[in-house]
């Protein structure tokens, strides 16, 4: 699961909508609430980009292979106390939940935590899926090149970027 910067404004406001709609949350003004969702998650895409540009950093300073990077990548996620590939979902479930219990732009809260849960997880786990397709897609375009090479990584950025581009996720 990954999160893409350009679903951000659609996440946020898809969360709001349905728990204003079905009367999870009492706001005068959603508009605001949007904002704040779209905070956080612009929040932990920050974070996420400066463990990778650590992980590259030491990569280069201590000359590893680029096949290495994922692991230094984890090492600095760990160091950080940022969340693993398997800790993304409730990392930011909990940070959406906080808050909203916490933002004077929500006046009332009506539903149960775990009912605010399973209702932003549907949402999240729609677009955030997209990221696995988006690798399979990659990867089918570039499988002439050997994985862990730095010419494999440089193409690899790139059709990401185009294919990202032409689905509006950038």
């Amino acid at each position: 699961m990954r999160l893409f910067s350009g679903k951000i404004p659609t996440i946020s406001d898809e969360i709001v909508r349905q728990l204003t709609s079905e009367g999870d949350i009492e706001t005068e003004a959603p508009n605001e609430v949007v904002l704040d969702i779209e905070s956080v998650l612009k929040e932990y895409l920050r974070y996420e980009r400066s463990v990778g540009d650590e992980a590259k950093n030491r990569l280069e300073a201590r000359g590893l292979p680029y096949a290495q990077l994922g692991k230094l990548r984890s090492q600095v996620a760990r160091e950080k106390g940022a969340p693993q590939a398997d800790d993304v979902l409730p990392y930011l479930l909990d940070q959406i939940l906080s808050l909203l219990f916490h933002s004077k732009n929500v006046e009332e809260i009506f539903s149960e935590d775990s009912d605010l849960r399973k209702k932003i997880t549907v949402i999240l786990r729609k677009h955030m899926d997209v990221g696995g397709e988006l690798d399979e897609e990659v990867r089918s375009k570039i499988r002439n090149l050997e994985e862990g090479t730095a010419s494999f990584e440089i193409e690899y950025q790139r059709v990401m970027g185009d294919i990202k581009r032409k689905k509006g996720l950038s």
